[in-house]
Protein backbone atom coordinates (compact mmCIF):
# COMPACT_ATOMS: atom_id res chain seq x y z
CA UNK A 1 0.00 0.00 0.00
CA UNK A 2 1.04 3.47 -0.95
CA UNK A 3 2.25 5.09 2.15
CA UNK A 4 0.44 8.51 1.10
CA UNK A 5 -2.62 6.18 1.53
CA UNK A 6 -1.97 5.81 4.60
CA UNK A 7 -3.54 7.90 7.79
CA UNK A 8 -1.28 7.20 9.97
CA UNK A 9 1.73 8.54 7.55
CA UNK A 10 -0.88 11.87 7.16
CA UNK A 11 -1.48 12.43 11.02
CA UNK A 12 2.26 12.64 11.60
CA UNK A 13 2.92 14.40 8.74
CA UNK A 14 0.10 16.93 10.40
CA UNK A 15 1.40 17.03 13.93
CA UNK A 16 4.86 17.72 12.55
CA UNK A 17 3.80 20.69 10.27
CA UNK A 18 1.40 21.70 13.05
CA UNK A 19 4.35 21.55 15.60
CA UNK A 20 6.71 23.96 13.26
CA UNK A 21 3.71 26.32 12.59
CA UNK A 22 3.32 26.41 15.95
CA UNK A 23 7.11 26.98 17.22
CA UNK A 24 7.07 30.26 13.92
CA UNK A 25 4.33 31.90 15.53
CA UNK A 26 4.57 31.58 19.00
CA UNK A 27 9.16 31.76 18.64
CA UNK A 28 7.86 35.49 16.37
CA UNK A 29 5.36 36.40 18.93
CA UNK A 30 7.47 35.56 22.20
CA UNK A 31 11.04 37.45 20.43
CA UNK A 32 8.73 40.73 19.68
CA UNK A 33 7.64 41.10 22.85
CA UNK A 34 11.40 40.06 24.74
CA UNK A 35 12.65 42.65 22.17
CA UNK A 36 10.27 45.43 23.19
CA UNK A 37 9.91 44.84 26.99
CA UNK A 38 12.71 42.24 27.88
CA UNK A 39 15.38 44.09 29.95
CA UNK A 40 17.37 45.87 27.16
CA UNK A 41 18.75 49.29 27.77
CA UNK A 42 16.51 52.03 26.80
CA UNK A 43 17.80 54.14 24.06
CA UNK A 44 19.20 57.57 25.56
CA UNK A 45 18.54 60.22 22.87
CA UNK A 46 20.31 62.74 24.65
CA UNK A 47 23.21 61.10 25.18
CA UNK A 48 23.44 59.62 21.42
CA UNK A 49 22.53 62.84 20.24
CA UNK A 50 25.62 64.39 22.28
CA UNK A 51 27.59 61.30 20.83
CA UNK A 52 26.95 62.13 17.31
CA UNK A 53 28.54 65.94 17.79
CA UNK A 54 31.44 64.82 19.92
CA UNK A 55 31.96 62.54 16.63
CA UNK A 56 31.60 65.42 14.21
CA UNK A 57 33.58 68.14 16.29
CA UNK A 58 36.36 65.99 16.93
CA UNK A 59 36.99 64.53 13.62
CA UNK A 60 34.64 66.15 11.17
CA UNK A 61 32.11 64.40 8.19
CA UNK A 62 34.12 61.70 8.19
CA UNK A 63 34.01 60.53 11.87
CA UNK A 64 30.20 61.23 11.51
CA UNK A 65 29.93 58.61 8.89
CA UNK A 66 31.72 56.19 11.06
CA UNK A 67 30.07 57.29 13.97
CA UNK A 68 26.61 56.20 11.92
CA UNK A 69 27.33 53.44 10.35
CA UNK A 70 28.40 51.65 13.93
CA UNK A 71 24.65 52.91 15.13
CA UNK A 72 23.28 51.12 11.89
CA UNK A 73 25.05 48.02 13.03
CA UNK A 74 22.81 48.55 16.40
CA UNK A 75 19.90 48.71 14.46
CA UNK A 76 19.67 53.02 14.49
CA UNK A 77 19.30 55.34 11.65
CA UNK A 78 20.83 58.56 13.03
CA UNK A 79 22.59 61.39 11.89
CA UNK A 80 23.03 65.37 12.46
CA UNK A 81 21.23 68.11 10.94
CA UNK A 82 22.84 71.80 10.73
CA UNK A 83 21.05 74.30 8.77
CA UNK A 84 18.43 72.33 8.06
CA UNK A 85 21.06 69.84 5.85
CA UNK A 86 22.33 66.63 6.91
CA UNK A 87 26.31 66.37 7.96
CA UNK A 88 25.63 62.75 7.13
CA UNK A 89 23.74 60.23 5.07
CA UNK A 90 20.60 59.16 6.43
CA UNK A 91 18.34 56.35 5.27
CA UNK A 92 14.25 57.18 5.75
CA UNK A 93 11.29 56.59 3.95
CA UNK A 94 9.97 59.18 1.38
CA UNK A 95 7.14 59.96 4.12
CA UNK A 96 9.30 60.34 6.74
CA UNK A 97 11.10 63.01 4.39
CA UNK A 98 8.30 64.86 3.72
CA UNK A 99 7.70 65.13 7.28
CA UNK A 100 10.95 65.87 8.38
CA UNK A 101 11.23 69.63 7.68
CA UNK A 102 7.90 70.43 10.20
CA UNK A 103 9.91 68.06 13.38
CA UNK A 104 12.96 70.37 12.25
CA UNK A 105 11.69 73.45 12.47
CA UNK A 106 9.29 72.68 16.12
CA UNK A 107 13.05 72.98 17.64
CA UNK A 108 12.45 70.49 20.48
CA UNK A 109 12.91 67.57 21.67
CA UNK A 110 10.42 64.92 20.19
CA UNK A 111 10.18 61.20 19.78
CA UNK A 112 7.51 60.52 17.51
CA UNK A 113 5.98 56.79 16.85
CA UNK A 114 4.34 56.85 13.94
CA UNK A 115 3.65 53.47 12.72
CA UNK A 116 3.87 50.03 15.52
CA UNK A 117 7.33 49.54 16.06
CA UNK A 118 8.92 52.20 14.29
CA UNK A 119 10.26 54.91 16.70
CA UNK A 120 11.67 58.75 15.19
CA UNK A 121 13.86 61.21 17.71
CA UNK A 122 14.49 64.42 16.81
CA UNK A 123 17.20 65.88 19.78
CA UNK A 124 18.65 69.45 20.43
CA UNK A 125 21.97 70.17 20.90
CA UNK A 126 24.35 72.85 21.23
CA UNK A 127 27.48 72.32 19.79
CA UNK A 128 31.20 74.21 21.66
CA UNK A 129 31.24 76.93 19.07
CA UNK A 130 27.71 78.04 19.54
CA UNK A 131 25.91 76.48 16.66
CA UNK A 132 22.87 74.60 17.36
CA UNK A 133 22.71 71.25 15.75
CA UNK A 134 19.51 68.61 15.68
CA UNK A 135 19.95 65.00 16.03
CA UNK A 136 17.37 62.76 13.52
CA UNK A 137 17.08 58.79 14.16
CA UNK A 138 14.90 56.11 13.20
CA UNK A 139 14.70 52.52 15.30
CA UNK A 140 12.71 50.02 15.05
CA UNK A 141 12.33 49.33 18.92
CA UNK A 142 12.77 51.95 21.74
CA UNK A 143 15.85 49.73 23.03
CA UNK A 144 19.35 49.20 22.08
CA UNK A 145 19.85 45.97 20.35
CA UNK A 146 22.04 44.99 18.03
CA UNK A 147 20.26 43.59 14.51
CA UNK A 148 22.67 40.22 15.57
CA UNK A 149 21.38 39.97 19.01
CA UNK A 150 17.61 39.88 17.51
CA UNK A 151 18.35 37.33 15.53
CA UNK A 152 20.25 35.11 17.74
CA UNK A 153 17.47 35.32 20.42
CA UNK A 154 14.59 34.59 17.31
CA UNK A 155 16.84 31.11 16.37
CA UNK A 156 17.39 30.88 20.29
CA UNK A 157 13.33 31.10 20.97
CA UNK A 158 12.69 28.55 17.87
CA UNK A 159 15.10 26.62 18.92
CA UNK A 160 13.74 26.17 22.14
CA UNK A 161 9.99 25.93 21.08
CA UNK A 162 10.40 23.68 18.40
CA UNK A 163 12.37 21.07 21.14
CA UNK A 164 9.43 21.82 23.35
CA UNK A 165 6.52 21.45 20.98
CA UNK A 166 8.29 18.88 19.30
CA UNK A 167 8.78 16.97 22.55
CA UNK A 168 5.03 17.23 23.08
CA UNK A 169 3.89 16.12 19.92
CA UNK A 170 5.90 13.30 19.56
CA UNK A 171 5.04 11.91 22.73
CA UNK A 172 1.33 11.93 22.43
CA UNK A 173 1.65 9.92 19.06
CA UNK A 174 4.20 7.78 20.48
CA UNK A 175 1.51 6.93 23.21
CA UNK A 176 -1.21 6.84 20.25
CA UNK A 177 1.24 4.11 18.94
CA UNK A 178 2.43 2.80 21.20
CA UNK A 179 -0.80 1.86 23.52
CA UNK A 180 -2.49 -0.23 20.27
CA UNK A 181 0.69 -2.19 19.53
CA UNK A 182 1.09 -2.46 23.70
CA UNK A 183 -2.47 -3.74 23.89
CA UNK A 184 -1.68 -6.15 20.26
CA UNK A 185 1.39 -7.54 22.49
CA UNK A 186 -0.92 -8.32 25.40
CA UNK A 187 -3.46 -10.27 23.75
CA UNK A 188 -0.76 -12.10 21.56
CA UNK A 189 1.05 -13.33 24.49
CA UNK A 190 -2.11 -14.38 26.32
CA UNK A 191 -3.11 -16.20 23.21
CA UNK A 192 0.19 -18.07 22.95
CA UNK A 193 -0.13 -19.00 26.58
CA UNK A 194 -4.04 -20.73 25.89
CA UNK A 195 -5.95 -18.12 26.88
CA UNK A 196 -8.18 -17.84 23.47
CA UNK A 197 -10.47 -15.52 24.72
CA UNK A 198 -7.82 -13.14 24.49
CA UNK A 199 -8.75 -9.68 22.84
CA UNK A 200 -7.28 -6.59 21.73
CA UNK A 201 -10.49 -4.76 22.68
CA UNK A 202 -11.47 -1.19 22.54
CA UNK A 203 -7.71 -0.30 23.73
CA UNK A 204 -6.52 -0.70 21.10
CA UNK A 205 -9.05 0.98 18.07
CA UNK A 206 -9.65 4.17 19.57
CA UNK A 207 -8.26 5.57 16.39
CA UNK A 208 -9.59 5.19 13.06
CA UNK A 209 -5.96 4.10 11.05
CA UNK A 210 -3.98 1.13 10.13
CA UNK A 211 -2.84 -0.03 14.00
CA UNK A 212 -6.36 0.18 14.96
CA UNK A 213 -7.58 -1.73 11.71
CA UNK A 214 -4.68 -4.17 12.55
CA UNK A 215 -6.47 -5.32 16.08
CA UNK A 216 -10.00 -5.34 14.74
CA UNK A 217 -8.51 -7.91 12.28
CA UNK A 218 -6.45 -9.76 14.92
CA UNK A 219 -10.07 -9.70 17.66
CA UNK A 220 -11.95 -11.34 14.28
CA UNK A 221 -8.57 -13.81 13.98
CA UNK A 222 -9.02 -14.68 17.27
CA UNK A 223 -12.86 -14.82 17.35
CA UNK A 224 -12.28 -17.19 14.79
CA UNK A 225 -9.58 -19.56 16.54
CA UNK A 226 -11.42 -19.70 18.86
CA UNK A 227 -14.66 -20.92 18.00
CA UNK A 228 -12.49 -23.38 15.35
CA UNK A 229 -11.02 -24.59 18.47
CA UNK A 230 -13.82 -25.14 20.51
CA UNK A 231 -15.85 -26.42 17.88
CA UNK A 232 -13.20 -29.34 17.36
CA UNK A 233 -13.18 -30.18 21.27
CA UNK A 234 -16.31 -30.70 20.98
CA UNK A 235 -16.87 -32.96 17.59
CA UNK A 236 -13.70 -34.89 19.29
CA UNK A 237 -15.31 -34.99 22.38
CA UNK A 238 -18.87 -36.28 20.72
CA UNK A 239 -16.56 -38.54 18.72
CA UNK A 240 -15.22 -40.12 21.35
CA UNK A 241 -18.37 -40.49 22.94
CA UNK A 242 -19.99 -42.19 19.99
CA UNK A 243 -16.84 -44.47 19.22
CA UNK A 244 -16.81 -45.90 22.60
CA UNK A 245 -20.05 -47.82 22.48
CA UNK A 246 -19.72 -49.78 18.83
CA UNK A 247 -16.13 -50.08 20.42
CA UNK A 248 -17.29 -52.01 23.39
CA UNK A 249 -19.60 -53.90 21.15
CA UNK A 250 -17.31 -54.88 18.31
CA UNK A 251 -14.62 -56.52 21.94
CA UNK A 252 -17.70 -58.47 23.43
CA UNK A 253 -19.07 -59.76 19.65
CA UNK A 254 -15.22 -60.63 19.41
CA UNK A 255 -14.72 -62.47 22.69
CA UNK A 256 -18.39 -64.25 21.89
CA UNK A 257 -16.55 -65.69 18.74
CA UNK A 258 -13.49 -66.67 20.16
CA UNK A 259 -15.87 -68.60 22.62
CA UNK A 260 -18.04 -69.90 19.89
CA UNK A 261 -18.03 -73.70 20.10
CA UNK A 262 -18.90 -74.20 16.30
CA UNK A 263 -17.81 -72.35 13.12
CA UNK A 264 -21.37 -71.90 12.24
CA UNK A 265 -21.63 -69.33 15.96
CA UNK A 266 -18.39 -67.60 15.29
CA UNK A 267 -19.60 -67.05 11.89
CA UNK A 268 -23.05 -65.16 12.70
CA UNK A 269 -20.68 -63.14 15.46
CA UNK A 270 -17.95 -62.47 12.80
CA UNK A 271 -20.92 -60.61 10.54
CA UNK A 272 -22.06 -58.75 13.24
CA UNK A 273 -18.78 -57.62 13.66
CA UNK A 274 -18.37 -56.75 10.13
CA UNK A 275 -21.74 -54.51 10.61
CA UNK A 276 -19.73 -52.85 13.78
CA UNK A 277 -16.53 -52.32 11.52
CA UNK A 278 -18.47 -50.87 8.37
CA UNK A 279 -20.50 -48.73 10.90
CA UNK A 280 -17.34 -47.38 12.13
CA UNK A 281 -15.61 -46.58 8.79
CA UNK A 282 -18.89 -44.63 7.93
CA UNK A 283 -18.48 -42.85 10.88
CA UNK A 284 -15.01 -41.77 10.62
CA UNK A 285 -15.50 -40.84 7.14
CA UNK A 286 -18.17 -38.96 7.97
CA UNK A 287 -16.17 -36.63 10.28
CA UNK A 288 -13.35 -36.38 7.97
CA UNK A 289 -15.80 -34.90 5.45
CA UNK A 290 -16.64 -32.42 7.76
CA UNK A 291 -13.20 -31.81 8.66
CA UNK A 292 -11.87 -31.08 5.36
CA UNK A 293 -14.90 -28.80 4.44
CA UNK A 294 -13.78 -26.14 7.70
CA UNK A 295 -10.97 -24.76 5.17
CA UNK A 296 -13.84 -23.93 2.38
CA UNK A 297 -13.31 -24.61 -1.07
CA UNK A 298 -10.26 -23.58 -3.52
CA UNK A 299 -11.21 -21.41 -5.59
CA UNK A 300 -9.13 -23.53 -8.59
CA UNK A 301 -12.07 -26.37 -8.18
CA UNK A 302 -15.51 -24.03 -8.26
CA UNK A 303 -17.22 -24.43 -11.53
CA UNK A 304 -20.82 -23.27 -12.95
CA UNK A 305 -23.74 -25.55 -11.43
CA UNK A 306 -27.18 -25.57 -12.30
CA UNK A 307 -28.76 -26.49 -9.01
CA UNK A 308 -32.22 -27.00 -10.03
CA UNK A 309 -31.08 -29.97 -12.73
CA UNK A 310 -28.56 -31.20 -9.64
CA UNK A 311 -31.36 -31.59 -7.04
CA UNK A 312 -33.24 -33.54 -9.55
CA UNK A 313 -30.95 -35.34 -10.15
CA UNK A 314 -29.85 -36.50 -6.92
CA UNK A 315 -34.16 -36.70 -6.51
CA UNK A 316 -33.76 -39.15 -8.99
CA UNK A 317 -31.46 -41.35 -7.45
CA UNK A 318 -33.21 -41.09 -3.73
CA UNK A 319 -36.14 -42.65 -5.82
CA UNK A 320 -35.19 -46.31 -5.12
CA UNK A 321 -35.31 -45.56 -1.58
CA UNK A 322 -38.16 -44.07 -1.32
CA UNK A 323 -39.97 -46.64 -3.21
CA UNK A 324 -39.33 -49.11 -1.15
CA UNK A 325 -41.19 -47.09 1.40
CA UNK A 326 -43.84 -45.67 -0.49
CA UNK A 327 -42.49 -42.12 -0.20
CA UNK A 328 -43.46 -40.04 -3.15
CA UNK A 329 -40.40 -37.70 -4.12
CA UNK A 330 -42.00 -34.63 -5.66
CA UNK A 331 -40.40 -31.01 -7.08
CA UNK A 332 -42.09 -28.30 -7.28
CA UNK A 333 -39.31 -25.62 -9.40
CA UNK A 334 -37.28 -26.81 -12.74
CA UNK A 335 -35.99 -22.88 -13.61
CA UNK A 336 -32.48 -22.70 -13.73
CA UNK A 337 -30.74 -21.23 -11.09
CA UNK A 338 -26.59 -20.94 -11.59
CA UNK A 339 -24.30 -21.42 -8.64
CA UNK A 340 -20.16 -21.40 -8.40
CA UNK A 341 -19.16 -23.89 -6.54
CA UNK A 342 -18.35 -28.18 -6.03
CA UNK A 343 -20.26 -30.54 -7.84
CA UNK A 344 -19.46 -33.11 -5.19
CA UNK A 345 -19.83 -31.59 -2.09
CA UNK A 346 -23.30 -29.86 -3.67
CA UNK A 347 -24.14 -33.21 -4.09
CA UNK A 348 -23.24 -34.59 -0.83
CA UNK A 349 -25.60 -31.82 0.51
CA UNK A 350 -28.37 -32.82 -1.36
CA UNK A 351 -28.23 -36.38 -0.78
CA UNK A 352 -27.86 -35.85 2.97
CA UNK A 353 -31.10 -33.58 2.96
CA UNK A 354 -33.38 -36.12 0.88
CA UNK A 355 -32.20 -38.79 2.68
CA UNK A 356 -32.53 -37.26 6.48
CA UNK A 357 -36.12 -36.23 5.00
CA UNK A 358 -36.83 -39.91 3.67
CA UNK A 359 -35.69 -41.10 7.13
CA UNK A 360 -38.10 -39.41 9.14
CA UNK A 361 -41.18 -39.47 6.94
CA UNK A 362 -43.90 -41.83 7.28
CA UNK A 363 -44.97 -44.72 4.61
CA UNK A 364 -46.50 -43.83 1.97
CA UNK A 365 -45.72 -39.95 2.83
CA UNK A 366 -44.52 -37.17 0.76
CA UNK A 367 -41.29 -35.23 0.09
CA UNK A 368 -41.18 -32.07 -1.18
CA UNK A 369 -38.16 -30.19 -2.92
CA UNK A 370 -37.80 -26.91 -4.29
CA UNK A 371 -35.39 -24.39 -6.13
CA UNK A 372 -36.84 -20.84 -6.49
CA UNK A 373 -33.70 -17.83 -7.47
CA UNK A 374 -34.73 -15.49 -5.39
CA UNK A 375 -32.81 -11.87 -6.12
CA UNK A 376 -29.02 -13.10 -6.22
CA UNK A 377 -29.83 -16.17 -4.39
CA UNK A 378 -30.86 -19.60 -4.55
CA UNK A 379 -33.60 -21.25 -2.13
CA UNK A 380 -33.29 -24.64 -2.56
CA UNK A 381 -36.25 -26.18 0.35
CA UNK A 382 -36.46 -29.94 1.04
CA UNK A 383 -39.69 -30.94 3.41
CA UNK A 384 -41.23 -33.87 4.90
CA UNK A 385 -44.05 -34.76 6.61
CA UNK A 386 -42.55 -36.62 9.89
CA UNK A 387 -42.81 -35.97 13.33
CA UNK A 388 -40.93 -32.66 13.50
CA UNK A 389 -38.60 -31.49 15.40
CA UNK A 390 -39.14 -30.06 19.12
CA UNK A 391 -38.73 -26.25 19.14
CA UNK A 392 -35.99 -26.58 22.23
CA UNK A 393 -33.58 -28.78 19.84
CA UNK A 394 -34.04 -26.53 16.14
CA UNK A 395 -30.60 -24.64 17.57
CA UNK A 396 -28.69 -27.71 18.16
CA UNK A 397 -29.56 -29.59 14.89
CA UNK A 398 -26.95 -28.81 12.64
CA UNK A 399 -24.30 -29.27 15.73
CA UNK A 400 -22.24 -32.69 14.62
CA UNK A 401 -23.63 -36.05 16.28
CA UNK A 402 -26.38 -34.42 17.40
CA UNK A 403 -29.06 -36.92 17.46
CA UNK A 404 -32.54 -35.19 18.74
CA UNK A 405 -35.38 -37.05 20.39
CA UNK A 406 -36.60 -38.50 17.54
CA UNK A 407 -33.38 -40.12 16.58
CA UNK A 408 -34.79 -43.18 17.68
CA UNK A 409 -37.45 -43.65 14.79
CA UNK A 410 -34.24 -43.55 12.31
CA UNK A 411 -30.43 -44.99 12.13
CA UNK A 412 -27.39 -42.26 11.87
CA UNK A 413 -24.39 -40.47 13.36
CA UNK A 414 -26.30 -37.12 13.78
CA UNK A 415 -23.34 -35.80 10.96
CA UNK A 416 -25.52 -35.39 7.87
CA UNK A 417 -27.17 -31.82 8.57
CA UNK A 418 -23.73 -30.90 9.87
CA UNK A 419 -21.86 -31.78 6.48
CA UNK A 420 -24.64 -29.86 4.55
CA UNK A 421 -24.18 -26.54 7.29
CA UNK A 422 -20.44 -26.64 6.00
CA UNK A 423 -21.00 -27.23 2.51
CA UNK A 424 -23.58 -24.14 2.20
CA UNK A 425 -20.97 -22.21 4.22
CA UNK A 426 -17.90 -23.02 1.97
CA UNK A 427 -20.01 -21.66 -1.30
CA UNK A 428 -21.02 -18.70 0.89
CA UNK A 429 -24.62 -19.68 1.52
CA UNK A 430 -26.70 -20.75 4.72
CA UNK A 431 -28.90 -23.40 6.10
CA UNK A 432 -32.23 -22.74 8.14
CA UNK A 433 -34.43 -25.75 9.49
CA UNK A 434 -38.15 -24.88 11.33
CA UNK A 435 -41.52 -26.95 11.85
CA UNK A 436 -43.37 -26.60 8.83
CA UNK A 437 -47.05 -25.50 9.25
CA UNK A 438 -49.10 -28.75 8.89
CA UNK A 439 -46.16 -30.83 10.52
CA UNK A 440 -42.76 -32.02 9.72
CA UNK A 441 -39.47 -30.54 9.17
CA UNK A 442 -38.77 -27.93 6.49
CA UNK A 443 -34.78 -27.35 5.64
CA UNK A 444 -33.76 -24.02 3.21
CA UNK A 445 -30.95 -23.91 1.71
CA UNK A 446 -29.92 -20.38 0.49
CA UNK A 447 -26.62 -20.05 -2.24
CA UNK A 448 -25.59 -17.30 -4.34
CA UNK A 449 -25.98 -17.33 -7.63
CA UNK A 450 -23.10 -16.67 -9.85
CA UNK A 451 -22.11 -14.21 -11.93
CA UNK A 452 -23.32 -14.26 -15.73
CA UNK A 453 -21.03 -15.21 -17.50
Amino acid sequence: MSPFKSSLYWRLLVSFCAVNLLALLFGGFLTQRFIEYGTAVEINWASLAQSANEAYENGGSSALIEWSLQQRREGIEATLYENDEALAPIHMSSWMRGSLQDWLDEKRDMVLQPWPNIYVAVQQVNSSDGHTRQLVAVSRTHSRMRPQTRQTIFLASQAVLSLLFIGLVGWWVARSVARPVEAIRQATRRMASGVLSARVGSEGQRANDELAQLARDFDAMAVRIEALVAHERSVLQDLSHELRSPLARLHLILDLARRSETPEAAARYFGQAEQEISRLDHMTGEMLALSRLESGIPGENRERIDVTALLQECMRRADVEAHARRIVLSMASSAPAIVSGSTLLLERAFDNLIANAIKFSPEGGTVELAANPIQRHVLCTVRDHGPGVPEAELPSLFRPLFRGSNASRAEGHGLGLAIVQRVARAHGGDIEARNAEGGGLLVALTLPLAPAA
